[in-house]
């Protein structure tokens, strides 16, 4: 028989991101993937549980709370004995604006295009002020790039409708960096090797099962995050963004994702 234990252990190890091991971090990717909602409140000894197969000890995760109630993103309250955390406004408010990309299995690439390009000036800071307000690819300091029809309120910038015909390498380096793709590939074959190798007779526990899909979230959101989503002629050849997400969506879906109570309920 398999040693599933041996297999867990394996999973979570090749499944950690080796970039970042930010405390603070992985607790966000855990509420934003398990306990996003309103009112839904994981324990600490359920977080205390969830966390340290990853090799992290509790004293870094009550640094971690701190840091995140101190930011603004986690509350804390008492039941009985018991330590629950949840998130804010603010923390759900961020959590639910990123939320769309981290899970879109199957990302619409948009067929209309339009170019910015500022002036150094006050031109800068419109094109600054629409980059925070919508989704643009910065291709320098000075231009970006948007889809759909071109925005409201730009006449000091220069705006064009735009079709990529020719796209040079050394865009395609910026906005795919060698980090990056390395970052993407080792995803892909983490969670592949993750996904073949796993035990038909394994039932996971809930807090189990919340270890490793925290761990593939928070390493998917690192990756997702960081590239746009722009037709295939803007990434270098070697880009497996696309095995990536299937690799990644395909493990989780062997992973139902449990619901705070469940997770409590097992500390």
């Amino acid at each position: 028989m398999t040693n599933v234990f041996s297999w867990f252990d394996a999973a979570v190890a090749e499944l950690a991101d080796p970039q970042n091991q930010r405390v603070w971090s992985i607790i966000v990717s855990l509420f934003g993937d398990l306990a996003q909602e309103r009112g839904a409140k994981i324990s600490g000894g359920a977080l205390t549980r969830i966390i340290e197969p990853m090799g992290i000890k509790p004293e870094a995760i009550r640094v971690a709370l701190h840091r995140l109630r101190k930011d603004g993103w986690i509350e804390s309250t008492r039941s009985g004995r018991a330590s629950m955390h949840f998130l804010t406004e603010f923390g759900r408010a961020q959590s639910a604006q990123v939320t769309p990309r981290i899970y879109d299995r199957d990302p619409e690439t948009p067929e209309t295009w339009h170019l910015l390009i500022a002036e150094d000036g006050p031109g800068i800071h419109t094109l600054d002020d629409l980059m925070l307000t919508r989704h643009y690819t910065a291709i320098g300091r000075n231009v970006a790039l948007g889809a759909g029809p071109l925005p409201r309120n730009c006449d000091d910038l220069v705006a064009f409708e735009v079709t990529a015909r020719a796209v040079p390498d050394w865009l395609r380096e910026r906005l795919c960096p060698q980090d990056l793709r390395e970052a993407c590939t080792s995803l892909r074959d983490a969670a592949r090797h993750a996904f073949e190798t796993r035990p038909g007779d394994w039932q996971p526990s809930p807090l189990e099962t919340a270890t490793l899909r925290t761990l593939i979230v928070h390493r998917w959101r690192r990756v997702v995050l960081r590239h746009p989503d722009l037709p295939p002629v803007f990434f270098p050849p070697d880009w497996a963004g696309q095995e990536c997400r299937a690799e990644v969506f395909r493990l989780l879906d062997t992973l139902p994702r449990p619901s705070p109570a469940q997770v409590n309920s097992f500390t």
